[in-house]
């Protein structure tokens, strides 16, 4: 059957998709709503800090295809703002046609509206998922890339009530981990506080809602910064220890409200109150894009990870891979990519009776798959995240001297390790 079932086409589901299918598999791609990319869709940067190191990393490696689509879609390149250098902005009204047509010519079956809520097991192995609409759907691997945000319960207990984002948990059902289904127990992340879960850390303004001079900015730049009147920093708790995005955990964020153009205007912050947001110059007609009740609060996400091996197969169940958050605290979707391709090789691999792979820790892809896993091992390890970004991972990236934006360093540096074209056509 050489069958690969992903669950979740955000952009760890489509990256494995791809893999899979360029290594010889049927692939179907399993999504429970009607688009493609979930956070990816509201989201925008790449290329920021190390991410610009693993892009090219991955496009040596042979997996640059998802680059190359955010990259062809820049509304802005090399940008900075605070603590972020090199930036590339993607266009997110433009992304998810893209993102599907790419996955598309790569002849994997997407499923639409396709919620699992069951899984059929022999021993340790999965046989097949259950969908809700009562359909089976036979595999011989399958890779969890439900991701972590939601569902409304975990926004509900954790935290300000669902503010109705882009995930859509009451319109196509609420998430359901692949990886619970199978049994295993997962991994529950937390803040700096204790409590469980992190807080989607930007949320979405419709650009046409701003002062021109502001929309100016964004148009010309890329990035709009307008410092937030003391009288109203002094009535409003901005809390950046909840967020999930630590890279952005910086006083600049806690005293200004940063803009990124990708499209809409991203918002750096998990909310804003919207009655202290619109007394605010500039900001009088503004209305939120994402989440819709962007004023109250944001997804919860982290609440349930897969423990896994550093080939991205889930430790308990034979058969069953797992990439992006479900893979623990690596925030981003140059990240999700990275873990993406890696599930969707070994899987294939395994079909196939090869040996799977462990990507060198030389490499900054390797280095923090392998680091994230190691600390989910301690509790205060999984309160943190990490990202190729900033915050923890992105010191260590310097500190090991990975951190580069050298293409030939890194292209010599991805040929010593063994690791030159093993993905696909090496583009350098």
């Amino acid at each position: 059957m050489n069958r690969v079932i992903v669950v979740g086409g955000g952009w760890a589901g489509c990256a494995a998709a791809i893999q899979a299918s360029k290594e010889g598999t049927k692939v179907i791609l399993v999504e429970r709503t009607d688009m493609l990319l979930g956070s990816g869709l509201v989201g925008g940067i790449m290329r920021n800090n190390g991410r610009y190191t693993a892009a090219e990393e991955m496009l040596v490696m042979g997996a640059g295809e998802l680059f190359e689509v955010t990259d062809s879609l820049a509304r802005h390149r090399n940008i900075d703002f605070p603590g972020h250098s090199h930036a590339s902005l993607y266009d997110t009204l433009k992304i998810g046609y893209a993102v599907e047509r790419l996955v598309k010519k790569y002849g994997v079956d997407i499923r639409y509206k396709c919620r699992v809520k069951d899984v059929q097991m022999e021993g340790r192995r999965i046989n097949s998922i259950i969908t809700d609409h009562g359909e089976e759907i036979e595999g011989e691997v399958f890779i969890d890339t439900t991701g972590t945000a939601g569902p409304t319960r975990n926004c509900v207990k954790w935290g300000n009530g669902c503010a109705m984002c882009i995930f859509r948990c009451p319109s196509f059902g609420g998430r359901i981990s692949l990886t619970q289904l199978a049994g295993i127990e997962e991994i529950v992340g937390e803040r700096p506080n204790g409590i469980p879960g992190a807080m989607s850390g930007a949320c979405k303004l419709f650009k046409e809602s701003l002062a021109p001079e502001i929309r100016r900015d964004l148009n010309l730049k890329g990035v709009a910064i307008i410092p937030i009147p003391d009288r109203i920093r002094g009535q409003i708790v901005l809390d950046l220890n909840q967020k999930v995005c630590q890279q952005y955990n910086l006083v600049d964020f806690s005293h200004n409200i940063i803009l990124l153009d990708t499209g809409n205007a991203k918002m750096m912050t998990s909310f804003f109150p919207l009655e202290y947001l619109r007394q605010i110059s500039g900001f009088e007609k503004v209305r939120m894009y994402d989440p819709y009740a962007a004023g109250i609060g944001n997804s919860i996400r982290f609440c349930e990870m897969a423990p896994r091996y550093n080939t991205m197969k889930v430790k308990g169940v034979e058969n069953l891979y797992c990439a992006g958050e479900k893979a623990g605290p690596l925030v981003g979707h140059t990240e999700a990519i990275c873990t993406g391709v890696l599930a969707g090789y070994n899987g294939a691999r395994y079909i196939f009776g090869d040996k799977e792979t462990v990507l060198p820790s030389s490499l900054a892809v390797g280095d923090a798959i392998a680091f994230a896993n190691r600390e989910t091992e301690s509790q205060e390890g999984r309160r943190r995240k990490y990202s190729f970004s900033g915050s923890a991972y992105f010191e260590r990236m310097k500190e090991l001297g990975i951190y580069t934006r050298d293409r030939e360093k890194i292209a010599e540096r991805v040929y010593r390790s063994g690791c030159f074209g093993i993905f696909g056509n090496p583009n350098i």
